[in-house]
């Protein structure tokens, strides 16, 4: 039977944020699968990759909030995430797909009127799902153990899929830019500079030895990054600290393929693609053995088993001692498992979610 689905990738109006780039990856993998779906995107048109398919592209406008478009003509609709202000509402007969990438609202010190303002939103696009799709067995977990804050329906299903990476073809990169850092032996983090994602300790990791830190970020929260900064000063790191702003793919890999390592304290995450994209690469990556990051890494990552500069230290020392005695099977191995979070294997797992409901 011939079936229209509506993906709502409207999350690509932040076009370097980690959730488009998952909408950009599911829009290709699907573009790669033999189908006799007939799917259509709703997002700013600017930013939805071309594709060898003639997939319908209906253009985000900001008042749609307010005056919503026609999905009448969709049997099903997969909201991308679980904060979307779109589609909240099905037909009858219609089906729906919601992607709840984390509830980390209920778990980084947010204010009660943030959590209740967060409920309420989550609750309007999955109480009408027919299946919630978690980006990790963490994320269902957490959401099975918090499901009583939600109203769902009765048979709703709870699967997991893992969030897919489009991996480049080449690993020939170059940089525009003239970084002083670069022959030196740098650690890279990725990440909004939030209280969650925790990068105040790897100033304290770099206080005890001569790396430099690279962060690469899109954006912080005014109040930890005055904290952020004033910590830097206060240890004298002034000159092996470097904050990169929005920085594209090509210098990100350059700045990856060049780090001696990839460190990730986070504190909250529901999947974690910055590590996945380290270990492409084969560096070493230091995570928290916090919520989903250590599903991620697996028995290849090293976790820091608290966050104490002593610890983190000595941690990264001996991490690296390991990785060192074997770099280039390690390497390979690394390469290996973040392959297993590709772009076609997510496409092809939300193909047989939207068969399964439509049968």
């Amino acid at each position: 039977m011939y079936h229209k689905i509506l993906i709502d990738v409207e999350r690509l109006k932040y076009p370097k944020s980690g959730i488009a780039n998952v909408c950009v990856s599911l829009i290709k993998g699907l573009d790669e699968q033999k189908t006799n779906f007939d799917y259509s995107f709703y997002g700013p048109e600017k930013n939805i990759p071309v594709t060898k398919n003639t997939f319908t592209i209906i253009n985000w406008k900001f008042w749609e909030k307010k005056l919503p478009i026609s999905t009448k003509s969709f049997s099903l609709i997969h909201s991308t995430h679980q904060l979307s202000d779109y589609f909240h509402k099905v037909k009858a007969g219609q089906k729906k797909i919601v992607t709840l990438h984390d509830l980390n609202f209920l778990h980084d010190n947010s204010s009660d009127q943030k959590i209740q303002k967060s409920i309420k939103l989550v609750q309007k696009n999955i109480g009408s799902a027919d299946t919630i799709a978690c980006i990790s067995e963490f994320a269902k977990d957490d959401f099975i153990k918090n499901k009583h804050l939600f109203h769902l329906k009765d048979n709703v299903r709870i699967e997991v899929v893992y969030n897919g990476l489009i991996f480049p073809e080449t690993l020939n990169f170059d940089s525009k830019n003239h970084y002083s850092f670069i022959n030196e032996k740098y650690i890279v983090n990725i990440g909004v500079l939030f209280p969650k994602k925790n990068q105040e300790v790897l100033l304290d990791l770099i206080s005890g030895n001569d790396k430099h830190l690279v962060l690469i970020t899109s954006s912080a929260k005014s109040a930890y990054n005055e904290k952020f900064l004033g910590k830097i000063k206060s240890l004298g790191l002034e000159e092996r600290v470097h904050m990169l702003e929005n920085v594209d793919n090509n210098e990100k890999y350059f700045l990856l393929q060049h780090c001696e390592s990839y460190c990730h304290p986070s504190l909250a995450e529901g999947f974690g693609i910055p590590p996945v994209e380290a270990m492409y690469f084969g560096k070493p990556v230091f995570l928290s053995k916090l919520t989903s990051l250590p599903e991620i890494g697996g028995d290849l990552a090293f976790y820091f088993d608290d966050f104490s500069a002593e610890n983190m230290q000595r941690i990264y020392e001996s991490g690296m001692q390991v990785y060192n005695s074997n770099r280039q099977e390690y390497a390979l191995k690394l390469k290996e498992r973040a392959l297993k979070f590709g772009y076609k294997e997510m496409a092809v797992a939300y193909q047989k979610l939207y068969a399964a409901l439509l049968d």
